[in-house]
């Protein structure tokens, strides 16, 4: 029993981000019943999916996989927009660590090495506080108890919001904007890149590209959302 913790729940009791009903001791971010209703995409069950396909053609991954899908006004976007824009965040850990709950008894993911988060820019990371891929990946290495490495790639070049761009210049905005630091480290490693969102894939498509140069390297994409082909 903590009476501190109990009376601070009381006075300041946590609220649920997408219907603004109170937590429950026992619950985190969102209720129970959100939770549930939460649109899970489940393609870590299907290899072939709407992630895997989106980058058919374009480049090399092992497999490809989001955990929820995103639509405008929907749960996922209400999530989404307290990760990026209001600081929670605990948002992007708590959906990491239910995802590496589901891709922890994955055989393709059970053989990753370290998970990479798509960095941001220095200018954004000083301005937001955080990166928010990163804190999924914490969320993610903290149940499928694999690394996180936020030192091999980096964002060279600072770039335009992708909201609202077509998919030319979304994947123009992006394209050799990063930079891979001491490649060695990744030789013949599994890497399990991640993001918020895939819409195009542009952002991840650029990610690959420069890290598709390490000899032997193998990659995996997850992100917390997607857009429904």
């Amino acid at each position: 029993m903590n009476p501190l913790a109990d009376f601070l729940f009381l006075v300041f009791p946590k609220i649920c981000i997408t219907c603004g009903n109170s937590l429950l001791k026992s619950e985190e971010v969102i209720c129970t019943s959100c939770f549930f209703h939460l649109p899970k995409t489940n393609f870590h069950l299907n290899p072939e999916n709407h992630v895997t396909r989106t980058f058919w053609g374009r480049v090399r991954i092992e497999s490809g996989v989001a955990y929820l899908y995103f639509n405008k006004g929907n749960r996922v976007q209400k999530l989404i927009h307290h990760l990026k824009y209001k600081g929670r965040r605990d948002v992007g850990v708590f959906l990491g660590k239910r995802y590496g709950d589901c891709l922890k008894k994955n055989p393709v993911f059970q053989t990753i090495d370290f998970i990479i988060p798509v960095p941001l820019h220095e200018k954004k990371l000083k301005l937001r506080g955080y990166n928010q891929s990163e804190a999924f990946a914490d969320g993610l290495s903290q149940t499928i108890g694999v690394p996180v490495d936020i030192k091999s790639l980096v964002r060279i070049i600072s770039t335009e919001t992708q909201t609202r761009k077509s998919r030319f210049r979304r994947w123009e905005n992006v394209a050799e904007i990063f930079s891979v630091q001491h490649p060695e480290s990744l030789i013949n490693k599994h890497i399990l890149l991640v993001d918020d969102v895939i819409t195009t894939g542009a952002t991840m498509e650029s990610c690959i590209n420069a890290l598709a140069f390490v000899s032997g390297i193998r990659i995996s994409v997850a992100a917390i959302a997607t857009t429904k082909g």
